[in-house]
């Protein structure tokens, strides 16, 4: 079995570019106001979604390991 993560969207941050949704259509959407959210808040690793985060222009989106809490993204330095 893969890793599990957590997923969740700074709406402060957020400044509704869309492209997490371009990205990874099935793990984000974006709200009538034009703020993201994660289609789940818990999913299976996906290269998707690292990419969505990645691809935010303001950093908005993170990701943790579900079991260990430890930071996908951004990485921990």
């Amino acid at each position: 079995m893969g890793d599990r993560w957590t997923v969740e969207v700074d709406r402060g941050v957020c400044i509704g570019s869309g492209m997490c949704v371009n990205h990874a259509p099935d793990g984000f959407a974006l709200d009538s106001a034009r703020q993201s959210h994660p289609a789940a808040p818990e999913t299976d690793a996906n290269e998707k979604v690292l990419a969505a985060a990645e691809g935010c222009p303001v950093e908005a989106i993170t990701i943790t390991l579900i079991e260990s809490g430890e930071a996908v993204f951004p990485p921990e330095e």
